[in-house]
């Protein structure tokens, strides 16, 4: 392994190890000494890959943005394959990837006062209620999906994934639903 790709595989371990800290622990009650110990290297070497603790929590949260708009750039041939693609990736990656759920509740966390603005400013940046419910009112025209509030439609579905994922937070051995479930809420 060179040189750089150990370093990305530090990088990747302090992130991973932070997101799980800061997912059980929260924002302002996790310290840099937490994830230092925890990864059993020094606050030094931590504070070499990132400058601060709001840094670091900075870096979740992009990667959570990026991967939330990830769907959005998605191709797909019909509204119904937008959301069942989207489905079956995020439970067949929740499955091997302990990190995914935590990243749902990392995310809805970085919502919340006690987070630095910048932050809280970049996780509402994203408005995939918005996308899907666009997406939605495509699948209505074609009788796909339900009637009604495509928006209403697009909350509740994302409401469901959002729960999913923070149970599986808590309890990782929870079976996942059927991805037909999850697409009964809003097909018609």
């Amino acid at each position: 392994m060179t040189r750089n790709e150990q370093k990305e595989e530090r990088r990747k371990q302090i992130l991973v190890k932070a997101l799980e800290l800061f997912v059980t622990k929260g924002y302002s009650e996790t310290k840099i000494t937490d994830i230092s110990q925890a990864l059993g290297i020094s606050n030094g070497l931590l504070f070499h890959y990132y400058e601060s603790k709001e840094q670091l929590y900075l870096a979740l949260v992009q990667m959570g943005v990026d991967g939330t708009n990830t769907p959005q750039k998605s191709a797909y041939n019909t509204p119904l394959e937008y959301f069942e693609g989207f489905v079956h990736s995020l439970f067949a990656a929740t499955a091997t990837k302990v990190w995914i759920p935590q990243m749902f509740v990392l995310m809805n966390q970085a919502h919340r006062l006690g987070i630095p603005e910048q932050i809280r400013s970049l996780a509402s940046s994203i408005n995939q209620i918005e996308v899907s419910a666009k997406i939605i009112e495509e699948g209505q025209k074609s009788g796909v999906f339900k009637k009604g509030d495509a928006t209403a439609l697009a909350a509740t579905f994302w409401s469901s994934i959002q729960g999913i994922m923070e149970e599986h937070t808590i309890n990782p051995s929870l079976p996942l639903p059927e991805v037909s479930w999850m697409l009964d809420i809003i097909r018609a």
